[in-house]
């Protein structure tokens, strides 16, 4: 299992020294067991960065890669902001008031799941301390782990899945909004790109640690759909944003799940 994530979050010492109480532990509860410390989007940029860059387990690449999109999330809530109440976009008017709080749920959503993937991450890692020894039936062990790197590729799975809504609302406002932020859009779209590739690089890590199962092929299935769909509305951003196409009326307001 690659270095990914673990906030400060530290096994808790009198949990790992319990193996007696292993065989009927599940996730949530090794969840449960993990001493998280405070939440990433508390920290400042200088601490986060300096956390990214020790040797702790955590925050990692699953992390890094939702507060990549947390960002680019709140570029997007900034293009529609500047382009409220503005004359030349009164047509898009409808577009904005719907992209702004979409944009702004979606950004804290991704912060969020930055400390819930870095929780899941030390559970498996707890998970995987669980000595064998302490198992009649070893199989139990191997259902700890299968379970809880089956959470651990479902949170950053999850966040792929924002990374698209975030590039829908780019798309749709890409040539229908304030053209001095045209570029701003296009750095959402290139952040939103890179973070669900990382996400998506967490889900598939994981994989192996559970087995092949109908959730782990879905799982993979719906990765691979979700980079094809990332890859074509960014390529949108940039086609429209580089072009300056000023766009007519969205037929249909983009619906994103709240």
């Amino acid at each position: 299992m690659a270095r990914r994530d673990a906030p400060v979050l530290r096994p808790s010492a009198t949990f790992l020294s319990r193996p007696a109480a292993a065989p009927g532990l599940r996730p949530a509860r090794i969840i449960r067991h993990v001493q998280a410390g405070s939440s990433f989007r508390d920290l400042t940029l200088k601490d986060f960065a300096a956390r990214l860059a020790s040797s702790d387990p955590v925050p990692g690449g699953g992390s890094a890669s939702a507060v990549s999109a947390g960002l680019a999330a709140s570029l997007v809530a900034m293009v529609a902001t500047l382009s409220q109440n503005r004359p030349r976009y009164a047509q898009h008017a409808d577009l904005h008031a719907v992209a702004l709080p979409a944009a702004q749920r979606l950004a804290d959503e991704l912060f969020e799941l930055a400390d819930e993937d870095a929780r899941a991450y030390a559970a498996c890692a707890v998970a995987l301390k669980l000595p064998r020894e302490a198992f009649a039936d070893k199989e139990l062990r191997d259902a700890q782990v299968r379970a809880t790197a089956r959470v651990a590729a479902e949170v950053p799975l999850r966040c792929v899945e924002r990374c698209r809504e975030v590039l829908v609302l780019a798309e749709a406002l890409a040539g229908r909004s304030n053209i001095n932020a045209s570029s701003d859009l296009r750095v959402a779209a290139l952040l939103t790109h890179a973070a669900g590739h990382g996400a998506a690089e967490n889900v598939l890590v994981n994989i192996p640690l559970i087995g092949t199962d109908d959730w782990t092929r879905a799982a993979e299935a719906r990765v691979a759909e979700l980079l094809s769909e990332l890859a074509t509305l960014a390529q949108g951003v940039h086609d429209i944003v580089a072009g300056g196409e000023q766009r007519e009326p969205v037929a249909e307001l983009p619906e994103i799940a709240a």
